[in-house]
């Protein structure tokens, strides 16, 4: 463990020959070769060897452990029973470990997880649905993980504690170090309610590189990753591309098509992303076989309860005036006596009335048909 916390402050998230290093010499050894500053190991350049070099001469896995242990948290590595499989399907990009604040097992919670990830300046309606989602899968049992940016992200986690859920927040920074400032109190309150999780040592600030590098976590950790709110150069379209090459879901929430901030979002729903719209459809693709969304249909009127020839007859009534049963059967395309017999059980129902010789629709009947006919 003391190698890969020395070697999580030497080597960047997300390095591929580092992580081959650890893969094939062990962390112990690739530790040992960085600190004696000795010759370069294969894959590097003379001029990258000797920047790893300097970085592990300021390296002190003691000290990182202590400082750790002060913010409430601990250094996770593979192998261990907290560890989550699901991460060694990103191969030599593997994080070394992660460091992880909150009582809750890390293991556990990524088993049923889901990541709402979109916009930092996103729109109401995109702080409503990430918000909507959230709360919608955390009631279902559901860990969401998110960023911890503002946006969507920040809405997401805000969805999950307000239902009473769990959520977890992955940081491109040391654990102990909240970013971005303004979410201190919320982050805070993750790591009290859920999980705050972080490749990077205590301490470490958060780079441009870095962000987009802690998104293979968010892909890799969950079982899908649904988009709010995206524009075309969206970070959050990183994860959801990640995601697809794990091989995990992928989902997009639909916005106006004039919004150039859900320009991203249209363009995963153009390729093989899942429109979704709540967190039953959600959980429909990231669930187990059988928890299937409610049947969506319209409001039930009352005209649909009558039989389907009675619905003919009632149908063959003029809008305005009268009609005489003759003609309703014409148009009805039934007998005289078959729509005599049925205007008489519309009569009876309240959809119809007698005028001498003829009928018409009731006041009720007009309200009825007009319901079930579309405003266009």
């Amino acid at each position: 463990m003391l190698g890969r916390v020395f070697l999580a402050r030497v080597i960047e998230p997300g390095d591929e020959t580092g992580g081959r290093w650890v893969r094939e010499r062990g962390a112990v050894e690739v530790a040992r070769r960085l600190r004696d500053g000795g010759r370069a190991l294969p894959g590097v350049s003379e001029k990258r060897w000797a920047g790893l070099c300097a970085r592990a001469r300021g390296a002190d896995p003691h000290r990182d452990l202590a400082v750790a242990r002060a913010a409430g948290a601990r250094f996770v590595t593979p192998g261990t029973a907290e560890w989550p499989g699901q991460l060694d399907d990103l191969g030599d990009a593997r994080p070394l470990g992660l460091w992880v604040r909150g009582g809750p097992s890390l293991r556990m919670w990524a088993l049923r997880s889901v990541a709402v990830v979109g916009a930092r300046a996103c729109t109401e309606y995109g702080a409503h649905m990430a918000a909507t989602l959230a709360a919608g899968l955390a009631e279902r049992g559901w860990v969401v993980v998110s960023g911890g940016a503002y946006g969507v992200d920040g809405a997401a986690h805000r969805g999950a504690l307000g239902a009473g859920g769990a959520t977890t927040a992955v940081l491109a920074c040391g654990v102990d170090r909240p970013y971005p400032p303004g979410h201190t109190a919320l982050i805070t309150r993750i790591a009290e309610q859920g999980l705050v999780v972080g490749e990077l040592p205590p301490g470490d600030h958060p780079t441009p590189s870095r962000f987009i590098l802690r998104n293979r976590v968010i892909a890799a950790l969950t079982r899908g990753t649904v988009v709010v709110e995206a524009a075309y150069r969206s970070g959050s379209l990183v994860t959801a591309r990640a995601a697809r090459r794990l091989g995990r879901h992928v989902m997009g929430v639909p916005g106006p098509a004039t919004s150039a901030l859900s320009a991203g979002v249209h363009e995963l729903l153009r390729g093989d992303a899942v429109l979704v719209g709540d967190a039953a459809e959600v959980v429909e693709l990231v669930g187990a076989m059988g928890e299937l969304p409610p049947e969506r249909r319209g409001p039930v009127l009352p005209t649909d309860l009558l039989e389907p020839r009675t619905r003919h007859v009632l149908a063959g009534l003029p809008a305005r005036g009268t009609a005489s049963a003759a003609e309703v059967a014409r148009r009805a395309q039934t007998t005289q006596d078959d729509a005599i017999a049925r205007l008489y059980e519309l009569r009876a129902l309240g959809y119809v009335e007698r005028h001498g010789d003829g009928w018409k629709l009731t006041r009720q009947a007009m309200i009825s048909v007009r319901g079930g006919r579309s405003p266009c």
